[in-house]
């Protein structure tokens, strides 16, 4: 019993797994129509790698809920947690933005051969989430609540951008996506939230009082109101409104 968790957490890293399979063999096309002006296709690869980082998303939770359940919190646990998260959340994403980044400067003249070091900010990306990981493992106060966003927030943050470019049909919104300078703003807005040290909230409850828990309410009505207007458009939104929240009602986290 004392395992299960641990198989949870495993399963995490497994779908993290498949995401960077997923966006490595992405098959990107790139050509020019009759006019001369660039089309790029991100096929279905990438939407799928958004989908298995989901996935992990959804195991992550249940892991921590499980060990609770079975009172099978253990050390190695914690660290095998960490270590999965950032795989899925760390790693993975960052490639997303890497080949975003790729498709942005493929637009350009001369783009195709644009040097890795414009694409290298990436994987500032995996390493913040590598730092802030690091240290929530030596901080012993973050139970219910966190200092710097929690790296499975910023994995699930930049996966919705596959999925808004694939299935949200605004061309201005698919344009700020293949926007090189938006992508590097993602970056280091997301790499400083991590190793911030911003208290936000987590969403595990101390009681079930609404006065204790009002923003963890008003974040999932939110979120059930943003999925029902703006479908994927939702995801981004949702997670600036728990960085919101949480700095508004900052003197009930941690």
């Amino acid at each position: 019993m004392k395992q299960i968790p641990n198989v949870f957490t495993l399963l995490n890293l497994f779908f993290g797994c498949f995401a960077i399979v997923y966006i490595m063999q992405s098959g990107i096309l790139i050509a020019t129509d009759a006019e001369g002006a660039f089309i790029v296709d991100i096929p279905e690869k990438i939407w799928m790698a958004s989908l298995f980082i989901g996935l992990a998303a959804v195991v992550d939770f249940l892991d921590g809920f499980v060990a609770r359940l079975f009172k099978a919190s253990s050390e190695m646990g914690k660290q095998l947690d960490s270590l999965a998260d950032l795989v899925s959340f760390g790693v993975a994403p960052g490639l997303i933005i890497y080949q975003f980044l790729r498709l942005s400067f493929a637009q350009e003249e001369g783009g195709l051969e644009t040097s890795i070091l414009w694409l290298a900010p990436a994987f500032i990306l995996p390493c913040a989430a590598a730092w802030r990981l690091a240290r929530f493992n030596l901080d012993k106060s973050q139970s219910f609540g966190f200092k710097g966003m929690p790296v499975p927030a910023v994995g699930i943050f930049v996966a919705s951008i596959p999925l808004i470019y694939w299935n949200v049909n605004e061309a201005w919104m698919q344009e700020l996506l293949m926007n090189k300078w938006f992508l590097y703003a993602i970056i280091f807005m997301l790499s400083w939230l991590m190793v911030s040290s911003l208290p936000l909230m987590a969403l595990k409850f101390k009681d079930f009082t609404i006065k204790n828990n009002l923003p963890k309410i008003l974040l999932v009505i939110i979120a059930v109101a943003a999925f029902v207007l703006l479908s994927w458009l939702a995801i981004p939104l949702v997670v600036l409104a728990y960085v919101l929240l949480s700095l508004l009602f900052k003197n009930k986290i941690i």
